[in-house]
């Protein structure tokens, strides 16, 4: 395995590289296609809220049996690699049908979809970010593994989030944009993936002293799998602060192309600048907020970038239509902040790993990514199940003059709403146990037992 305290680059790049792929199709998915498919396709916003939210909710269902399979089924290829493969071919096909989907579809159309891209994308994420736990057992380390992953795929977003303004200067159409959005993910994602497959080691098996341990932690149900880790209070602060941060920044993701059309009133090539400077922002931060949690707690950092992106969306309800440059401020400030948001969370995730394995003397990251990501899809699909008919009872309907009382309804669910979840997240989040300094003592202790991955 390499050096607790060093990665090399090369390896480093091997591993992050299929994030930018991976990530590409975010924006179009969660961004473009629930508003696509309901004014464009005519599904209409109830109906496609629905639809999205049943299909995130059956999506959350499969998350453990991937995190639990990809932890104790190694086959010759390792633990993680199989599944990644497998699933990558899911997201390919689905991602086709649903950006470039034809003229008239319906919700079972949506649904059947949506279900495969999710299952697609967590057979990819669930083992892959649970490997990148593994490739370092460094507390620090882990932060610059996880930046190096999430520059890679806020890279992505960046470039797909440009495609509006791209399509719009060449004069094509929003369905033109989608279309490049998914065939830009299937070309880059089959070489990088393929390279990570085959040139990143993956961790085979665990070193456990007492093999009867292991043979017993093989053979246990499902509650007796679970227990220790809802039982892990790091695990579950981190887990519900994850949650309210998701869901606040999920509600904006979805509305921010309704706001920018009907609130801010501004047109395809100025929303692809404000979402191209968001993550250009988020990128170029990822590196201060790791070097800011090598001198302060992760945690700590975690915290000071939320109450950041709170202090600048607060004001969005002052600005009128056209207001374009504040708006602009706003998205430089907010994505500084999501630099740290994409970065520090999952190496906070990796300690608690860390700690349940010091426990109980089972490695199960990918049981606890899967956890994660349930955490995640559940707080996307609340984003859009309620925000959508919320938006709808309140009389909003997108491609029509709306009413003020509508508009500002708007504007309260895109921006209040967000800003008042993320202070509840700081709260849980502050008071985090797992310092760098506990994490030490972890570590040399479960060395000591003998307790961390092995290469394959």
């Amino acid at each position: 395995m390499p050096s607790s305290n060093a990665i090399s680059w090369r390896l480093l790049a091997l591993y992050s590289l299929p994030a930018f792929a991976l990530a590409v199709p975010t924006i179009p998915v969660y961004v473009y296609l629930p508003t696509f498919y309901a004014e464009s396709l005519g599904l209409g916003l109830s109906i496609t809220g629905g639809v999205l939210l049943l299909a995130r909710i059956a999506d959350v269902i499969t998350d453990p049996l991937i995190g639990i399979v990809s932890d104790r089924v190694s086959l010759r290829w390792g633990r993680r690699k199989p599944w990644i493969g497998i699933g990558a071919i899911l997201c390919g096909l689905a991602l086709v049908q649903l950006l470039i989907p034809g003229d008239f579809v319906g919700a079972g159309y949506l649904a059947f979809w949506a279900v495969l891209l999710y299952l697609g994308w967590t057979m990819v994420a669930i083992p892959y970010t649970a490997w990148g736990a593994e490739l370092s057992n460094d507390y620090h380390q882990r932060a610059h593994i996880t930046g190096a992953r999430e520059a890679a795929m806020i890279f992505g977003i960046l470039i797909a989030g440009s495609l509006p303004a791209s399509a719009a200067a060449l004069g094509w159409t929003e369905r033109d944009g989608l279309a490049a959005a998914a065939w830009l993910a299937i070309g880059v994602g089959i070489p990088t993936i393929a390279l990570l497959l085959w040139r990143v080691p993956d961790t085979k098996h665990i070193n456990i002293p007492d093999r009867s341990l292991a043979k017993t932690h093989q053979k246990q149900t499902w509650w007796l799998t679970l227990k220790p880790i809802l039982s892990n209070a790091p695990f579950i602060r981190l887990l519900s602060g994850w949650f309210i941060n998701g869901l606040a920044n999920g509600i904006p993701a979805v509305l921010f192309p309704l706001y920018l059309q009907y609130g801010l009133q501004v047109g395809p090539a100025q929303r692809g600048i404000l979402i191209g400077v968001y993550f250009l922002s988020g990128i170029l931060a990822i590196p201060a907020w790791v070097w800011l949690s090598r001198h302060w707690s992760k945690h700590r950092v975690w915290c000071a970038a939320m109450m950041l992106a709170c202090s600048a969306f607060i004001w969005v309800p002052l600005l009128n239509p056209g207001d374009f440059v504040l708006f602009l401020m706003i998205c430089v400030v907010t994505g500084c902040a999501l630099g740290a948001d994409l970065s520090l969370p999952p190496a906070m995730q990796a300690d608690v790993v860390e700690f349940d394995t010091f426990k109980t003397g089972h490695h199960q990251a990918g049981l606890f990514f899967a956890l994660w990501s349930m955490g995640t899809k559940l707080a996307l699909a609340c984003a859009v199940g309620i925000a959508f008919p919320v938006l709808d009872a309140f009389g909003f309907q997108p491609g029509q003059s709306n009413q003020a009382s509508a508009l500002f309804a708007l504007v309260v669910i895109y921006a209040l709403v967000p800003t008042v979840l993320k202070v509840g997240a700081v709260f849980l989040i502050w008071g985090h146990p797992l310092t760098s300094h506990r994490q030490e003592i972890i570590r040399r202790r479960l060395a000591s037992k003998n307790l961390q991955p092995s290469e394959k």
